[in-house]
């Protein structure tokens, strides 16, 4: 006896509500085992790979690659029935279907995965695509059609629950959608309708859909722009030493395997800054007119990705010691660029470190990460003429490494001297490493 058991898309991060089909790494037909990875999702904070919480015989994909598919949704359904899938004849007993609590994110793969099986030609699994999974609507009718259908249907102002399908299995076709035109256009006319494109201005453009990654940074940093009042302060500082004390950390054998950037002890230094502006450190809580005061440093650093900015965090930098700060970074840098930076990783933030230098820049003014009270960035590091004081108080210009640090911060949880103290600190730190052991 079968049991078809349908997986819906669950909420993968901290209330997200919908997510895009990046890529199935299972077809209908094809054997699954609990926790193999079925599907790769990007939700609007990272790509996620969803692994079956199901043991069993995949029937049906209720999305296509590129589908924007909201949370709470059909994602997949498995015949738990396996039976279908073995030879005829005597067999060993199968075992009850198993079932998984729900995992989100990155569950172990099964001993099987990456193995699958296909189900007799006579078994027929079925593909669902582009299915509406909505309740019917007022009409009591429940269009289905294809995304490009859908696409066609909006940019023409149509009505699929006005549409009468005539595709296979009542779905509703591009033809059917071309043929409601003539009784909704006029409708759709009013004198303020936009002049139509011309077909040759079209081909001059490209529209790129807001979704994802990018559709969530850009929300996140207009609600931070215009909610926390921010204020940067700037300074130029001689960070030689810092550079030579590189030098030879990256030459100590525990060190050998990791790549030692200054970045490295730009996030030292701003951590140990820190720990004298703990106004640096908190959140505003407007419900609850409280400031919040974090007894721990959850580090974000910005990263710059395909899908677009994120801002991963590593918890507990405050407590790490420079290996672990350094091994951390290395891996916080491979998720982020390969994609696979979790929900998880980026939630809990409480200040950011963003360098600007690797791009060749000197400066910005950096925006907030929602919630945070700071975020420093770095600028390139560079050799420059540099007037340079003797123990006598003489003078003479020396090439040196220089850089410059932009400090932005919230003014409703830190004042100009707290702000300014911050930067001054770290740059003195940078400036000379010896002031850490103070």
């Amino acid at each position: 006896m079968t049991s078809p058991q349908q997986f819906l898309l669950p909420d993968v991060g901290e209330g997200l509500t919908e997510a895009e089909i990046l890529a199935w790494s299972v077809q209908p037909g094809d054997v699954v085992e609990v926790n193999q990875i079925i599907v790769e999702v990007e939700t609007a904070k990272a790509a996620v790979e969803l692994p079956s919480p199901y043991a069993g015989v995949v029937s049906a994909l209720h999305a296509e690659v590129g589908e924007l598919l909201p949370v709470g949704r059909p994602l997949i359904t498995i015949d738990t029935d396996t039976s279908a899938g073995e030879p005829d004849g005597p067999v060993a007993q199968q075992p009850e279907p198993q079932q998984a609590e729900l995992l989100v994110g990155y569950g172990p793969q099964g001993a099987g995965a990456g193995r699958r099986r296909r189900r007799p030609a006579h078994a027929q699994p079925q593909r669902v695509v582009g299915v509406e999974a909505s309740a019917p609507d007022r009409r009591g009718v429940r269009p289905a059609a294809k995304p490009p259908v859908r696409k066609l249907a909006k940019d023409l102002g149509v009505d699929l629950t006005t549409v009468a399908p005539t595709g296979p299995g009542n779905t509703i076709t591009r033809e059917d959608v071309r043929r409601a035109v003539p009784e909704t256009q006029p409708a759709r006319v009013s004198e303020t309708q936009p002049v139509p494109v011309p077909e040759s201005a079209r081909t001059s453009e490209t529209r790129i859909p807001i979704r994802g990654v990018r559709k969530h940074t850009a929300a996140a940093m207009v609600a931070s722009a215009f909610t926390a009042p921010h204020v940067t302060e700037f300074i130029t500082v001689d960070v030689t030493a810092t550079m030579r004390l590189r030098e030879l950390v990256a030459g100590r054998r525990e060190f050998r395997d990791l790549r030692v950037t200054p970045l490295l002890f730009f996030a030292r230094a701003f951590l140990i800054a820190l720990a004298k502006t703990p106004e640096a450190n908190s959140s505003w809580d407007e419900e609850a007119q409280e400031i919040v005061l974090k007894h721990y440093v959850n580090l974000g650093v910005a990263a710059a990705t395909d899908r677009g900015l994120v801002v991963p965090n590593i918890k507990g930098a405050d407590r790490m010691s420079l290996l672990e700060l350094a091994q951390a970074l290395a891996d916080l840098t491979a998720t982020a660029r390969a994609g696979r930076t979790s929900p998880q990783d980026m939630s809990g933030g409480t200040v950011t470190l963003t360098n600007v230098g690797v791009f060749g820049v000197d400066t910005g003014t950096p925006i907030l990460n929602p919630g945070e009270a700071a975020i420093l960035a770095v600028g390139a590091v560079r050799r420059m003429p540099w007037v340079v004081q003797d123990g006598d108080g003489n003078e003479r210009i020396e090439p040196r490494w220089v850089t410059q640090l932009a400090l932005s911060f919230d003014h409703r949880l830190m004042d100009g001297r707290q702000g300014s103290e911050l930067l001054a600190n770290t740059a003195q730190i940078l400036h000379e490493p010896g002031l850490a052991l103070l």
